[in-house]
């Protein structure tokens, strides 16, 4: 069955200590050994004894820079070595962890051990750490000895393991350490202020942007309310030519009666009369009477109004010498 346990882990991380893996990841960035930030905020310290004579930054050599505090390095005599090989676990209580080992490994009783540690090994297999235990009051005599230093505030203890050296907690590393952490608390504020001024300028951009934009909805509604009544009449308009358009096809297709009859009136005269007028669209059937009807069919047949003139017969009226005719009459489309 699996362990409740291994349901908050990720990637070899418990999930519930997240709060504490990210502090951890933070004071290594800000105090760890091989730190950037510290690296370029810590102080030039001057050392001297155990061989070693000049000026270090960040744990290193260097030539140039002024050294504002001391440190005397401890000869090996005096300083208890130890290299440790500690799994990537450890890293997040390493603190804890040399707390342990200190006391494991120092043949000095509790009160008069002085000890530090340095990190000097990152791998995939694990952490590699350089110990170092020496004896309070042996340092003390030895300072006061060779150095004439009998505070044990007034020198930076140090001891040298190979290239890097490792400081001895409890000395004079404190003011350093509480000058770099008022550096870094300067340039927090700074970069918060920064932030802070960012993030006012990006505001203020913002709401004037919003002001903008405000106006410009203002002036889009008062354009919409004015532009109304132009579209309202616009689309009465178009309804009016789409109503006309209509009336025109009609018309087209259903030519008026009244104007086709005077037009009869016009052509056929007083010698002619119509008995039957009969319209459908644009096509007529006409009967009638005259004295000439075939003169009357011909009248018609010349009228450019008409597109086809078809006589259907002539027939005389009894003895009356009247005859009487019957026409089909198809309308020109779009004619006079």
């Amino acid at each position: 069955m699996l362990d409740q346990s291994r349901q908050w882990h990720l990637f070899g991380y418990d999930m519930r200590r997240i709060g504490h893996h990210w502090q951890v990841a933070w004071a290594e960035c800000l105090w760890g050994d091989r730190s950037p930030v510290r690296a370029r905020l810590d102080e030039v310290v001057h050392v001297e004894g155990g061989g070693v004579q000049g000026k270090f930054h960040a744990g290193a050599l260097v030539a140039a820079g002024e050294p504002t505090c001391a440190a005397i390095v401890l000869p090996d005599s005096l300083v208890l070595f130890k290299t440790l090989h500690l799994p990537l676990a450890a890293e997040d209580e390493l603190e804890s962890v040399m707390r342990l080992e200190i006391m494991a490994n120092s043949p000095f009783p509790a009160a008069d051990t002085a000890a530090g540690w340095s990190l000097s090994e990152r791998g995939d297999k694990g952490l590699q750490v350089e110990l170092a235990i020496a004896s309070r009051s042996a340092v003390m005599r030895h300072l006061g000895q060779h150095h004439d230093v009998h505070a044990i505030d007034e020198r930076e203890v140090w001891a040298l393991a190979g290239v890097r050296p490792i400081v001895l907690r409890g000395f004079a590393e404190g003011a350093r350490l509480a000058r770099y952490q008022r550096r870094l608390l300067r340039i927090a504020l700074l970069l918060g202020g920064a932030l802070l001024l960012l993030l006012l300028i990006l505001a203020l951009a913002a709401g004037g942007k919003y002001v903008r934009l405000q106006q410009y909805e203002a002036l889009a509604a008062r354009v919409e309310s004015e532009a109304a009544e132009v579209t309202r009449q616009r689309q009465s308009l178009s309804v009016a030519n789409q109503t006309i358009l209509a009336v025109n096809d009609v018309l087209r297709e259903y030519p008026d009666p009244h104007r086709e009859l005077a037009r009869l009136t016009a052509l056929l005269g007083d010698e002619a009369y119509i008995l039957q007028y009969t319209q459908r669209g644009r096509d007529l059937r006409l009967r009638g009477r005259a004295e000439d009807a075939a003169g009357v069919v011909q009248s018609l047949t010349r009228e450019e109004a008409y597109e086809e003139v078809a006589d259907q017969g002539i027939t005389a009226v009894g003895s009356s010498g009247v005859e009487q005719f019957n026409v089909n009459v198809r309308l020109r489309e779009g004619g006079p």
